[in-house]
């Protein structure tokens, strides 16, 4: 877990003054674990409509075959390095660049803004996962973090969404006075998701990835010394094998060629 920034608003830095550095063409943030919480924070403090995204080997492997994703990950308010394969090939191909050394990972960044939020009383939106998830997520929060403001919590259908259910989910968002809304829809569903409620009603939308199964405790974690040394994915894969067998044998390499091709080119099919 990263160290939490306490200060006030007033004390944050400025919620995008990171520079950024193209990885498979994707503009990047170059920001600590603190930083990148501290952005958040100051975003969604600000009222400001914004797409933020968790950007880890695979989100890029999918970005580099699918021009969509590619132009929404270009124009997007902010990417984080949730990779550690994402910090380490930025380190790598940006030598001339004194880049972060560790990932802003989706998990930990949550409970960070979470518990950094209370300070400002951010109000809170949960998308994602199912009713059972969610109850047992909102209870961890609720004890891990007892000041913070919950104003909803929504588990979609696992199928895309009606244009009158997504007018009604847009409502029920807007209705709650949700300042940032957390989506755990998978990727890259929950990224197409953050870019469209973006661009309908201003609050912080962040594609948190697998966070809401990991905090509620629906799933283990990896060991801190497999985050350290960049095994989580082995780690996962081993947790589940049929699910997720394609992202790491199709898409570490896919990654890795992105990456290294050349680090201002767009995708290639």
């Amino acid at each position: 877990m990263t160290a939490l920034h306490t200060g006030p608003p007033s004390a944050l830095p400025p919620a995008v003054a990171a520079a950024t550095v193209p990885c498979a063409g994707v503009p990047i943030a170059a920001i600590t674990p603190d930083e990148g919480a501290a952005a958040v924070v100051r975003l969604a403090a600000q009222g400001a409509a914004a797409d933020v995204h968790l950007c880890n080997a695979y989100t890029l492997a999918l970005a580099d075959t699918d021009p969509d994703l590619h132009r929404l990950l270009r124009t997007a308010a902010l990417n984080l390095p949730d990779g550690q394969g994402v910090v380490w090939a930025n380190r790598l191909v940006h030598r001339d660049r004194t880049l972060p050394r560790a990932r802003v990972y989706g998990p930990d960044l949550f409970l960070d803004v979470f518990a950094t939020g209370q300070a400002v009383g951010l109000r809170h939106y949960l998308l994602g996962s199912t009713r059972e998830v969610l109850d047992a997520l909102t209870a961890e929060l609720k004890t891990r973090c007892p000041r913070a403001r919950i104003v909803g919590t929504e588990a979609p259908p696992f199928r895309d969404l009606t244009d009158e259910e997504r007018a009604a989910q847009s409502a029920r968002i807007a209705a709650s006075g949700a300042q940032i809304v957390w989506l755990g829809l998978g990727t890259p569903k929950q990224d197409h998701e953050a870019a469209r409620l973006a661009a309908l009603h201003p609050a912080v939308y962040v594609a948190v990835g697998a966070a809401f199964d990991f905090v509620s405790g629906n799933k283990p974690q990896a060991p801190g010394w497999m985050q350290r040394t960049g095994l989580e994915w082995l780690f996962r894969l081993c947790s589940e094998p049929r699910r997720l067998w394609r992202r790491v044998l199709w898409g570490h390499p896919r990654f890795l060629l992105a990456a290294f091709r050349t680090p201002t080119k767009g995708p290639r099919s």
